[in-house]
């Protein structure tokens, strides 16, 4: 169980460093010159899609 989790710990915050740098990349390339709600949106998309791996990932690092 103690394994599990710190393997779990370090792929959750190696995927958070990758997503956010990712979406940072992302939005850098696709949202100069949109309006005000395409850019609320992506990062309203962005921010919240993260959760369904971790979440998994939480799920497995709770298992017996």
């Amino acid at each position: 169980m103690r394994l599990r989790k710190f393997i779990g710990t370090i792929i959750t915050v190696s995927f958070l460093l990758i997503y956010c740098l990712m979406a940072m990349v992302l939005a850098a390339r696709l949202l100069p010159g949109t309006s005000g709600v395409v850019q609320l949106g992506y990062y309203a998309v962005a921010g919240l899609l993260w959760v369904i791996p971790v979440g998994l990932l939480i799920k497995w690092m709770q298992r017996e």
